[in-house]
């Protein structure tokens, strides 16, 4: 009997064509070493001919309750995942170490600063939920939540019943601090990453950090503070800048705000080197050398830290080893176990030339 032309094949209408059973067209595609070489080819072959696609997709993760997918949400919007360095580097081995040639990564873009839209996580086709760097009670979380999905939280915030990758930001912070007073500066500033997601950017008091609702940039204020008191540098003295964005134009921005107070500062210490590299266009705008008149102290140690001119003094993260900590944690939940204790990565400073004692 001839199977209806008119109609959309289905692995009913192959099974019919061949003279199998619908579990045998079904193993050709998903459980192929079942059946010989021979029959999977002429099932295949008849298949193409029928013009039958394949098992649909949503049907069989319905089936097995599994997408094959891992929903990566994102604090900003989506050219971040390609334009921030620090992130790009750590997704890439996230997605090398979830990659088994049939798992895709589903990058959920934030909005307004406060992540995805609870509507998109609550939709998303996913196995376990990756959030990286959202604020404190941000939305999608919640969605994540009431999905009862596996959650892995790179950098922040800290969520009960998830698995956690996170820096010691507040030792990375002190250490770059302390660089600076060694070296003898006493006027320093911080160029910031944003305090809270309310999109704004600009001068920060001290109200404004104790309320804000990104760890990273509580704890990394906190460091500076703690690495400069030693050096009778007080918490009003240090001025703030925080940037709605870390990329170069906003460093530079922060940067020009910073050197144009008095006493000017002969130091800044940037959240990210993409900050710092910002800062360095602005003192050149300016007419000023780095470190001649003001050294500059990134955080990452990204590529863009070696091949800056001059070469930026940074804290080092292992961004590799943190996105392959994370994605093994994002498979470990998937095979059912605990999210366990957090994985805290190490830092180090990394003294290049762009730091220098202030001039006398």
């Amino acid at each position: 009997m001839s199977p209806d032309r008119g109609r959309r094949p289905t692995l009913d209408t192959i099974a019919l064509e061949v003279g199998v059973s619908r579990a045998t067209v079904s193993n050709a595609y998903n459980r192929p070493d079942q059946l010989s070489v021979q029959l999977r080819e002429r099932i295949i072959a008849t298949a193409k001919r029928l013009g039958y696609a394949g098992p649909d997709p949503t049907a069989r993760s319905l089936a097995t309750q599994r997408t094959g997918a891992v929903a990566f949400l994102l604090g900003q919007g989506l050219s971040s995942a390609f334009s921030d360095p620090a992130l790009t580097i750590m997704l890439d081995s996230l997605a090398a170490t979830v990659d088994s040639g049939d798992r895709a990564l589903l990058l959920l873009p934030g909005v307004d600063d406060q992540g995805p839209r609870p509507a998109s996580v609550a939709r998303a086709q996913t196995d376990v939920v990756v959030a990286y760097s959202l604020p404190d009670g941000a939305p999608a979380l919640d969605a994540v939540r009431e999905r009862q999905l596996p959650l892995v939280v790179v950098d922040q915030p800290v969520v009960p019943d998830s698995a956690r990758v996170e820096l010691d930001d507040v030792a990375g912070a002190t250490l770059a601090a302390r660089h600076l007073g060694e070296l003898g500066h006493r006027n320093v500033g911080i160029l910031g990453f944003s305090l809270s997601p309310d999109g704004r950017h600009g001068p920060a008091d001290r109200g404004r950090v104790r309320v804000a609702r990104y760890r990273v940039t509580r704890d990394r204020v906190a460091g500076y503070l703690a690495g400069l008191a030693p050096f009778g540098i007080g918490p009003d003295e240090v001025p703030v800048w925080e940037a709605n964005c870390g990329d170069q134009q906003f460093g530079r921005a922060g940067a020009l705000w910073l050197m144009g107070n008095r006493p000017r500062p002969t130091a800044l210490l940037c959240m990210s080197d993409e900050l710092a590299l910002g800062a360095i266009r602005a003192a050149t705008e300016l007419g000023l050398s780095v470190p001649r008149d003001i050294s500059v102290v990134g955080f990452d140690d990204t590529p863009g830290a070696t091949w800056s001119d001059p070469p930026l003094t940074t804290i080092r993260q292992d961004l590799v080893a943190k996105g392959r900590r994370a994605g093994e944690l994002a498979l470990r939940m998937l095979d059912g176990a605990g999210p366990g204790d957090p994985t805290t990565m190490g830092v180090e400073l990394i003294p290049r030339a762009s730091t220098a004692p202030p001039a006398r």
